[in-house]
């Protein structure tokens, strides 16, 4: 494929001797990575795929680095957020990962993008960058951010992480594919768990945000194969790579022959964070982490129903509670387990969980069961702070 931006005039005897080991190889060269000093690469999230993505750009010589993130860096990060150290704990993660692209390399232009990616504000942002990174972790951002490359005419690099497994693919709907080709529809909510509730082993965010810059890398100069129309599978238990070749969607709403899709649209409402049964079944029907300990401190008689994972259920939990995780309910096995003689209460880490069994168990008829809105998490900071969190 054909470069994505144009070389810069020249580099200066500081950067030939930096990347001097980027020069000596053919297909870079100088020609290379003036090209590199040239671009301008936006980096979607500083977090686990962003750190080493933003760690090896700024190395590369990526002459203009963006950030976007609106996040604080929080103790749970630390453990594959590499580019964010203990000091950083509180800090905006933009700012931590400026500071620390900007002392890999003082060279690079960073602009920190210090807000929440909006309907509002990304086709903006994006408008002032070669080319996307992105690092997101949930449905709606990633469907907003291919979107809106697309309208733009621009190419971008995405990465997906989940316990040991990663994926990649660069998204160009010039010469091939984008994401709604691969993923017409997001997948049901609650069917997916997000890295928060599923985990991630912290090393595959660098084995795939490594992947993410030599594919930008490539792009951008113009040399090797990228991963337009190919979808790289990684699983790191296994140690094995594969791809799946990605066909463009002559019907895709957004970049097929007659695209239905011309504007940004609702991402919440398009992917949604729980269904609408769970919202349903919550409506009326959730209660404060601060009110379930006053039916314990009362004495209510309650059946408190923990819905995580056995081994989240390990790092902490509420007192009393029992664990029946939320895929029994899913599956019905749950309903012989729980009581007809009191009130049931359902919590998770967050409330998105609990209120889809919720709904089950509305419709199995217990209909003066409940849920914790905020979960454990809420439990731990409103009720006992003592208590850890991941």
């Amino acid at each position: 494929m054909p470069p994505l931006v144009e070389p810069a005039d020249e580099l200066t005897v500081d950067e030939v001797r930096r990347y001097s080991r980027h020069l000596i190889i053919p297909d870079v060269g100088m020609a290379g990575q003036k090209r590199l000093k040239n671009a301008k690469v936006l980096c979607v999230g500083a977090g686990g795929l962003g750190s080493p993505a933003l760690l090896y750009l700024a190395a590369a010589g990526v002459g203009t680095l963006g950030i976007v993130d609106f996040d604080v860096v929080d103790e749970s990060n630390l453990q594959r957020q590499v580019i964010h150290g203990q000091s950083d704990i509180g800090r905006l993660k933009a700012e931590s990962a400026a500071a620390s692209v900007r002392e890999i390399n003082p060279y690079v232009e960073v602009i920190i993008h210090n807000v929440a990616l909006t309907t509002d504000n990304v086709m903006d942002i994006f408008a002032g960058y070669d080319l996307i990174v992105d690092g997101t972790d949930n449905f709606a951002t990633r469907y907003m951010v291919n979107d809106a490359a697309v309208l733009l005419g621009k190419p971008y690099v995405w990465g997906s992480i989940y316990r040991f497994d990663g994926q990649a693919s660069v998204f160009w709907s010039e010469h091939g594919p984008c994401y709604r080709c691969l993923y017409p529809e997001p997948p049901p909510p609650g069917m997916v768990p997000s890295c928060a509730e599923g985990g991630v082993l912290g090393v595959l965010c660098a084995s795939i945000g490594s992947i993410q810059v030599n594919e930008a890398i490539k792009v951008i100069t113009g040399v090797g194969e990228p991963l337009v129309g190919r979808l790289m599978i990684y699983d790191a238990l296994e140690m094995k790579y594969r791809d799946v070749k990605v066909r463009k969607d002559p019907e895709c709403p957004l970049c097929g022959k007659n695209p239905s899709i011309t504007e940004l649209i609702d991402y919440e409402a398009f992917c949604g964070t729980i269904s609408e049964e769970a919202q349903e079944a919550a409506s009326g029907s959730t209660i404060t982490a601060q009110e379930l300990k006053e039916m314990q401190d009362r004495g209510d008689d309650i059946y408190l129903v923990d819905v995580r994972e056995q081994n989240e259920y390990e790092i902490v939990s509420i007192p009393g509670a029992v664990l029946i995780p939320k895929g029994e309910f899913l599956r019905g096995t749950a309903l012989e387990a729980l009581p007809q003689d009191k009130k049931i209460v359902l919590h998770c880490k967050s409330g998105a969980r609990s209120a889809e069994a919720l709904a089950v168990l509305k419709n199995a008829g217990f209909s003066d069961a409940v849920h914790v809105g905020g979960g454990v998490l809420s439990w731990v900071r409103t009720v006992d702070p003592s208590l850890p969190t991941y």
